[in-house]
């Protein structure tokens, strides 16, 4: 049975057992789950033993940041009711078998924001001083003076609503660009944006809303923030490329499958847009053969626009105070609508 919607809380067994789902690396400071008085048992696994230890857990901290392991050895979880992701995106936890079931997914929203919002900036900032040039000019011991552009008047769409889109926006913002932002649906009088288009191609809503359409020539920094779902899944085709400037740059820390990778290749390489920062992509990591990687105008970064130093203890910290909420029956924070794929806000 799915839990009804809007449900926060869990009713926890008594000394329930906890699973944590690793990959290379246990949680910093997992010592204070191992000692945590209100915890029957605390089981650590990796993906390959996952199928084995599912059977009587009741929580499960996946720590395994992109795994799919969960969805292959699901039919073992017999009492699993918490599922905390340590990531915002949880599109690879969002399979039929844990969206149908009763199972309550909480992630770790608000923990990269401003993380993210400062490298973001620093990318448009890379791209308007032609930082990449310089460090190439730098290496070739060669000098060559050149003109580069005003960050301040330049028009940035965002592309999601959610923190970290928020986040982004007002870094933005604050060094003097105007910031326009796209959602779900279309809206006026919202506190970071004021008027929101909607995340759509179309020419126009049911209820005649301006929508991405007519956002997009306008922008010259596209900066996508929204969750993978099956609506922004490939959302960036060669169509949303080609209502882009020719001197506009995409920007994507989201998730790689919301930009078709194959239809941004033939825009740069085209000149249809001038440039793309991807920190995210289709399949992780980006194979060396990649085009991505030599292309005009292309940076590539591993994932790591969210990992600041000392990232994987916030982590923990988010985990610890959702886990004392958990034990003592209180309302969890960042309930994820397992319909929608995310946390609403």
């Amino acid at each position: 049975m799915n839990r009804p919607p809007g449900s926060t809380t869990v009713s926890a067994p008594e000394r329930p057992r906890l699973l944590v789902l690793h990959g290379e690396d246990l949680p910093p400071g997992h010592e204070r789950l191992d000692d945590h008085p209100g915890l029957g048992e605390v089981v650590y696994t990796d993906a390959e033993g996952l199928s084995a230890a599912l059977p009587g857990a009741d929580a499960l901290l996946v720590w395994d940041l992109f795994t799919e392991a969960l969805a292959r050895s699901w039919p073992r979880a017999d009492r699993l009711r918490w599922v905390h992701a340590a990531t915002t995106g949880v599109d690879n936890l969002m399979f039929p078998g844990l969206v149908e079931s009763d199972a309550v997914v909480t992630n770790s929203r608000g923990v990269f924001d401003e993380h993210i919002a400062e490298y973001v900036l620093g990318l448009v900032i890379a791209f308007a001083k032609d930082f990449h040039r310089t460090s190439e000019l730098q290496r070739g011991h060669r000098w060559l003076h050149r003109e580069t552009e005003r960050v301040t008047g330049k028009r940035a769409l965002v592309v999601g609503t959610g923190p970290i889109g928020r986040a982004i926006g007002r870094k933005l913002a604050a060094v003097g660009m105007e910031v326009r932002a796209s959602g779900s649906h279309a809206r006026d009088g919202d506190p970071d944006f004021g008027h929101v288009v909607a995340s759509s191609l179309a020419e126009r809503t049911d209820d005649d809303d301006p929508t991405l359409f007519q956002a997009l020539p306008e922008a010259d920094y596209v900066v996508v923030a929204a969750p993978l779902t099956a609506a922004t899944r490939g959302l960036v085709d060669r169509r949303f490329l080609d209502l882009m400037k020719p001197t506009a740059r995409l920007i994507n820390i989201a998730r790689g499958p919301i930009v078709v990778q194959s239809d941004l290749v033939n825009a740069l390489q085209e000149g249809s847009i001038a440039g793309s920062a991807l920190d995210v992509f289709e399949r992780e990591p980006l194979k060396a053969i990649n085009p991505l990687w030599g292309l005009p105008g292309s940076i590539v970064s591993p994932h790591m626009s969210g990992d600041v130093v000392g990232w994987r203890d916030d982590l923990v910290e988010l985990f610890l105070d959702n886990l004392a909420r958990y034990l003592d029956g209180r309302e969890l924070r960042n309930v994820v609508d397992k319909d929608r794929g995310y946390v609403p806000g």
